[in-house]
């Protein structure tokens, strides 16, 4: 419902400066939150069946083409972000955190599509259906390769949980 009725000019340019405030706020949010927030195993961040292990954003939307062309919005935040686009270090540690980064990710993004019906309170009645459009196209991409990404990460975890424990037998 608009309750701001400003002129064309300024509407537009208001439009031009929220959307990177709504975007940065949800990455800060995130940000800040305690790791425990982004646990691999809560219900939300969990690879369901349906999803065949990730193995569905690939078969429909080809993302193993693709995602190297995302950013890497981790290594804005140099102090506290986590470069996610190259894997360094498979220690079980790095790979850990990884998975919590991954799902930090994933809310960031999921956060920063929320807030389009915010325009609606100083647009015409169709901008915010454009800016939900907007906020799909740009933050949709991240969010598959995170849910194609972490089970790939998971099932390598877990084979050096094999490996390990069978070594351990020896």
């Amino acid at each position: 419902m608009r309750i701001l009725f400003l002129p064309e000019t300024w509407t537009l340019v208001l439009c031009f400066i929220v959307w990177p405030i709504l975007q940065v706020g949800a990455a800060l949010l995130c940000l800040f939150l305690p790791d425990r927030v982004f646990s691999p195993d809560r219900f939300i961040y969990r690879t369901h069946s349906f999803e065949k292990q990730g193995r569905i954003y690939d078969s429909i939307f080809r993302v193993s083409r693709w995602k190297h062309l995302l950013p890497d919005g981790g290594t804005v935040w140099k102090k506290r972000g986590y470069a996610k686009r190259r894997l360094l270090n498979f220690s079980e540690e790095n790979l850990r955190k990884y998975l919590v980064e991954s799902c930090r990710a994933e809310m960031t993004h999921w956060l920063a599509i929320f807030p389009f019906w915010v325009f609606g309170l100083f647009t015409p009645p169709f901008v915010p259906w454009i800016m939900l459009a907007y906020a799909v196209v740009i933050n949709g991409p991240c969010i598959i390769a995170q849910r194609y990404n972490r089970p790939r990460i998971q099932r390598l975890l877990g084979k050096m949980k094999k490996k390990h424990w069978a070594e351990s037998e020896d």
